[in-house]
């Protein structure tokens, strides 16, 4: 079902620059109906809204209002849910905000100042965004780990409102998503979705407020209105399918294996799924194991797809070079699945997300250890992060300059500015030199 790669074949790069490319769809029509979208969306705010949710989501509305979920809503929701389903949202909500707090404290995310001999302060004033939309995908789909995972990041960075969206197509809401809202401490949400969702979080309609930043999954449709909308907004990533690359010695049960392999193809046809192993005997187990266990899976078509198509298991040379080969996928997910993890998670430049050890399943990550499963795919872990308290707030550099410290920048600055031809900047430095 998988294919096998051998790093000492000649055609290995070819053939691995083949396994990671993802076929270049015509955009096109969708680049063209998410633009009218949005134009419309812009310039009739809650009508245009309304007819598209009609259009798209078969929801006879005729007040945008209607579709706004109050919180009281989403406690109704919270409180239906069977204890076990509450026990499980609040402890995950409780890991990912606990992280995040400590994230908080070590990233950066405060403001701080010094002061020169002369005076002089100079520091960074770091302030939360005002207001957050956080997109939420339903019909087919519905991900509550999505909500706490974009939602609290943003409240422990201090952001005021968190506006989310989410369609609700036929009328059918996920109760879990509205549970997950709640407990996440979700402000204001709405039954929209789509490029229009979008649009109305971006410019504001009469009834939804204009957002500054934009986060949290979609489809096709979203991720073209999500680019398009950048610069009046800002936002997270425009996220590829999923991805899990899984190192392993060997070592673990081929079972396991198999089962990470499966989580991330289980999510759509494109999704892809590694295997690095200095083992050929064991890339054979794992094989064995995919066999034994797909019939079980209630999405075994997706994940046979795939696999199939985008899946692969690769013969290493040793641990080190399956070290090398992960740094040039740069996946979203990477797990080290090895005797000791550790010695290994210094070779490790480019992952969204590294999981050490055999007992460290990547769905743990998405659900409840803790860290944003909101990470960068298709190899943009090379210059990109994970979702974090970092992404909800702005800096700002603040300047005092004394007046001791004014001849000294003076005498820097009027020479700078002659030296670009800008009298006027030089002009307002001199005017400040007690020593003219």
């Amino acid at each position: 079902m998988m294919r096998q790669l051998n790093t000492t074949d000649l055609s290995f790069e070819a053939d691995l620059k083949a396994l990671l490319s993802l076929s270049e769809e015509d955009l096109s029509a969708i680049e063209l109906t998410v633009s009218k979208i949005l134009r419309d969306v812009q310039a009739r705010g809650d009508q245009a809204v309304i007819e598209l949710t009609q259009q798209f989501d078969r929801l006879q509305v005729t007040k945008l209002a209607d579709l706004e979920i109050s919180r009281q809503d989403m406690q109704h929701a919270f409180e239906q849910l069977p204890s076990a389903q509450k026990e499980a949202l609040e402890a995950a909500a409780g890991r990912v905000k606990l992280y995040h707090e400590r994230q908080k404290q070590e990233s950066g995310c405060h403001s701080w100042e010094y002061t020169e001999v002369d005076g002089t302060s100079l520091g960074q004033q770091v302030t939360p965004i005002d207001r957050v939309g956080l997109y939420v995908p339903g019909g087919k789909a519905a991900y509550p780990s999505s909500v706490l995972m974009n939602a609290i990041p943003a409240k422990v960075a201090g952001v005021k409102e968190v506006v989310m969206v989410v369609p609700t197509p036929d009328g059918i809401q996920n109760q879990l998503v509205l549970a997950a809202a709640f407990v996440a401490g979700v402000d204001r949400a709405f039954r929209i979705g789509g490029a229009q969702a979008i649009g109305a979080l971006a410019y504001g309609t009469q009834t939804i407020p204009a957002v500054d930043k934009i986060v949290g999954p979609g489809n096709a449709y979203v991720a073209s209105a999500k680019r398009r909308v950048f610069g009046t907004v800002g936002i997270d990533m425009i996220a590829g399918p999923s991805e899990i690359l899984v190192i392993c010695d060997g070592t673990t049960d081929p079972d396991w294996v198999a089962m990470d392999l499966f989580s991330q193809a289980e999510h759509d046809e494109l999704a892809q799924s590694i295997l690095l192993c200095p083992d050929a005997k064991f890339i054979e187990q794992v094989q064995k194991s995919i066999e034994q266990l797909l019939p079980q899976m209630p999405r075994q078509e997706v994940i046979r797809t795939s696999l199939t198509n985008r899946g692969a298991m690769i013969l290493v040379k040793d641990m080190a070079q399956a070290c090398e080969i992960s740094n040039l996928i740069a996946p979203e997910h990477m797990e080290i699945s090895a005797e000791n993890p550790r010695q290994w998670l210094s070779h490790i430049r480019h992952a969204g997300a590294i999981f050490l050890g055999k007992f460290t399943s990547e769905s743990l990550g998405d659900y409840c250890a803790g860290p944003n499963h909101v990470l960068p795919t298709s190899r943009t872990s090379r210059f990109s992060s994970p979702l974090g308290v970092y992404d909800f707030i702005k800096r700002s550099s603040v300047i005092e300059v004394s007046a001791k410290g004014a001849q000294t920048l003076g005498q820097i600055a009027s020479v700078l500015a002659h030296g670009e031809g800008l009298q006027a900047h030089a002009r307002a430095a001199e005017m400040r030199l007690t020593e003219k």
